[in-house]
């Protein structure tokens, strides 16, 4: 009788900085999950010292943590890539530390994936925590490259990434750590994968994303103007998609407009317009440039209907 291969090994990686309450309740729906194979969990600390998380009770079968510092460049892309070289598992799966999976997330992923081996990442939907209610986001059940430069398709969220190591080390690369800010690696991640293969969608809201505190991007608004210009810069083919030029430009002018960069702003909002009149990220990019309405009011607005900018 031949014997049943055992499950693949997954790395979970969890880069952290300056939320221990959030990390502990990340790590904690980490190590609950149903999957029967080896999970080990990498949670690097990013510019701040290495917290060895004694109080977390781990299991003894098939669970393992460990607690490292920051190698690489300081900053979200710089920890998750300290996390992917840290491992040796068959399979990568991201978690930001203030996020959650719920006990199935892995088994279901994994499940899905035998259904579709073609597919070079899995991803779940998401339940946002927000304004005192939950919002779940479905990701489509397959997703092009094309499909991501039209559109982020937010419900592709990072804490439900899973690939394969050997995809991830030979053919999508390791996240942008030249990314200003580290600002929108993970759709530039999507995007380079996306190059390769298609991206399988679980239709279940197997994470909850909490919205319902404060973002390190929040408020960083020349990180992520930054950030935005050079993904444009680095993806061509964001040139040949009117529709998805104009929503990196209409979230650059919006940024910009929150600088107080307000002719900067009225640039890249008649940019974004040019290509797509729709695009209302740069209607709300003048009236902050005009003073109408401040930009946290529209991004507190928007984030309470489970949305974001």
């Amino acid at each position: 009788m031949l014997k049943e291969s055992a499950p693949e090994s997954v790395d979970v990686i969890i880069a952290t900085r300056g939320r221990p309450e959030l990390l502990r309740a990340a790590v904690r729906s980490i190590l609950c999950q149903d999957y029967g194979g080896e999970i080990t969990l990498t949670i690097v600390f990013d510019q701040t010292a290495v917290d060895p998380l004694e109080d977390i009770d781990i299991p003894a079968v098939r669970r393992h943590v460990r607690t490292v510092p920051n190698t690489r460049t300081p900053g979200l892309a710089g920890g998750r890539n300290t996390g992917i070289q840290a491992g040796t598992g068959d399979l990568i799966a991201f978690c930001d530390d203030d996020d959650e999976w719920l006990p199935g997330k892995l088994r279901r992923q994994i499940e899905a994936w035998t259904g579709d081996p073609e597919a070079v990442l899995v991803a779940t939907g998401i339940r946002i925590a927000t304004a005192g209610r939950m919002v779940d986001r479905l990701p489509p059940e397959r997703t092009e490259f094309a499909d991501l430069i039209r559109s982020r398709t937010t419900e592709i969220h990072p804490s439900s990434f899973l690939m394969r190591r050997c995809d991830v080390v030979e053919r999508i690369g390791l996240v942008d750590e030249e990314l200003p800010a580290s600002y929108g690696e993970d759709y530039d991640f999507l995007l380079r994968a996306a190059r390769v293969g298609h991206i399988l969608g679980v239709g279940e809201p197997l994470v909850i994303v909490h919205w319902n505190r404060t973002s390190f991007f929040a408020g960083k608004w020349r990180g992520i103007a930054d950030g935005l210009t050079y993904l444009l810069s680095k993806h061509p083919e964001f040139a040949q998609s009117a529709q998805g030029s104009a929503r990196i430009e209409g979230q650059i002018a919006f940024a910009l407009a929150a600088l107080g960069e307000h002719g900067e702003a009225f640039r890249w909002a008649r940019s974004t317009l040019r290509h797509d009149r729709s695009q209302l990220r740069a209607y709300a990019a003048m009236a902050i440039a005009a003073r109408l309405v401040p930009a946290g009011a529209l991004v507190s607005a928007v984030n309470r209907s489970g949305r974001g900018l």
